[in-house]
This record gives structure tokens, sequence and C-alpha cells, in this order.
């Protein structure tokens, strides 16, 4: 996972992709900001869903996805609209993941409204309707708070299941809207009780609105001890994890993921 707003060019970009396609490293998501989260405005940031689509075309076998895009940033339609163009362009290798966004300056910077809490969880809420409804077989209408659509027929529609992810703390809200609407949840940095608290609250909620729990995955920062880690989240109860890689210029690491870390936990 890769914190694309820290100064990763496209030149970055094809060669991470590439040592990740050769090394046998299955997925390369990135964040979804415009500005860097550590004040380092002067930084580059190439927006996400241009960068996974460019990316889409680029490579045959690795798997593409943000942790997360904010809800804040683009129309629903937008984003459903994106996520199944690059569905098409890779032949069904795309994951999208959305929250509700976190950082007010980046919000104020590029004039996206900032919400108190509540009302940006509302506006998640309506989102994941309406990029379901733009998925679904049938004509959808919808209307909202934030959001009206009439009539929507969108075509064309994912290739097949394109994974819906949600990112957060596993609130009790948070909860019943992946136990409606998500195919996986993941939380970040946590620690192995964490691990089991939320995970034990989406399966919660996911027996209560009468389906199976979806799988539940972990974003961290790593170091050599990443594979005992991943071990330990494991037997927590995750499925999946999403390796921060901070140094994104650094393709050795990455080589040493497929190397040593891949066949370990396979």
């Amino acid at each position: 996972m890769i914190e694309g707003q820290e100064d990763v060019t496209w030149d970055d970009w094809v060669a991470l992709a590439e040592t990740c396609e050769r090394s046998g490293i299955e997925a390369l998501f990135r964040s979804d900001h415009y500005l860097s989260v550590l004040g380092e405005n002067q930084r580059q940031a190439l927006d996400a869903w241009g960068t996974i689509n460019a990316l889409a075309a680029r490579t045959t076998t690795l798997q593409l996805g943000t942790l997360v895009s904010p809800a804040s940033f683009r129309h629903p339609s937008i984003v459903a609209k994106l996520a199944v163009t690059a569905d098409h362009v890779s032949g069904g290798r795309v994951s999208l993941g959305l929250g509700t966004g976190w950082s007010e300056v980046e919000h104020t910077a590029y004039g996206f409204p900032f919400l108190g809490m509540k009302e940006r969880m509302d506006v998640l809420e309506e989102q994941l309707q309406i990029v379901r409804g733009h998925w679904g077989a049938r004509p959808f209408t919808f209307h909202g708070e934030h959001y009206t659509l009439e009539g929507l027929q969108a075509q064309p529609k994912p290739l097949g299941a394109l994974p819906l992810i949600m990112g957060g703390g596993a609130g009790p809200r948070a909860a019943r809207l992946a136990a409606a609407y998500a195919d996986e949840y993941n939380i970040v940095n946590p620690t192995v009780e964490d691990v089991r608290e939320r995970r034990a609250a989406i399966t919660a909620a996911c027996e209560k609105a009468g389906r199976e729990p979806i799988p539940f995955s972990v974003m961290f920062g790593f170091g050599d001890d990443v594979v005992e880690r991943l071990r330990e989240f494991e037997q927590a109860g995750a499925s999946r994890a999403y390796l921060q890689h901070l140094e994104h210029r650094d393709l050795d690491r990455v080589e040493w993921i497929g190397r040593e870390v891949v066949p370990a936990v396979a």
C-alpha cells in the first residue's frame, strides 16, 4: 500500500507496479489524498483513480484499488463510473475502497466541504447506496439529503464482483453500513486486540443483517518482523493484509516482500 500523496511520480508508479508483478505480489493499493498528510505540501500527489486506470492498462495480474477514497472528494456517480472503468480496463482486477475522509487541511485547500463526523457518515451512507445502485441490474432512483438520482440505468456494469471495501474504526454505525453494503472491512495500524474487537463488531453486524461475515483486513507499516505480525493478525481474525510501504522508491524492499514474506504466509 503506497501513500501516493507523498511525492510518488508516474515513473515511480510504473516501477512499483512492474516490480510487484515481477516479484509475485498480488496487489498494489494506494491512498487517496491530494496533499501530503505529513505537512509536506510541495510533494506531488497524482489523482488516485487516474493513476489506477492508467496502471490497469500497464499491468496484467496486479490487483489495484484505494484504501480508501474519501466520500467527500467526488460525487458517487463519478466514483462508481471511475471504478467500473478501471474494472473494464483491467479485466476485473479493481477494488473500490470508501471512507468518510479525515484531513480537514486538504479539504480546505481544494475546496471540498468538510462536514462534522455525523454528516460525513450520512454522506458515506448515501454514497454506498448509490454506488451499489450504479452496479446493480435494475433501474435505480434515489432521493437523499445530499444526492438525488432519477431512473439511473448505468452502463456498463462491472465485469464480475467488483469488491467494495469500507475503511474506518468499526463503530456501531460503520459496522451496520459494512454489513449492508461492503465486501470487506479494513482498519489501519491496529493492535492484535483491535483486530479481535473490531472484527467481532463487523461479524455481529453481518449476522444481524442475515449475511455471512465479510472478510476483515488490516493495513500497517512493517519491519523485519512482518511475518510474525501477519501470523498474529491472522490468528486474531484478519484474512488479508496491506503492507504500508513508505519508502516508495525502495524497490529492493518490494522484491524482498515477494521473495521472503509472500512464501512465508501463503
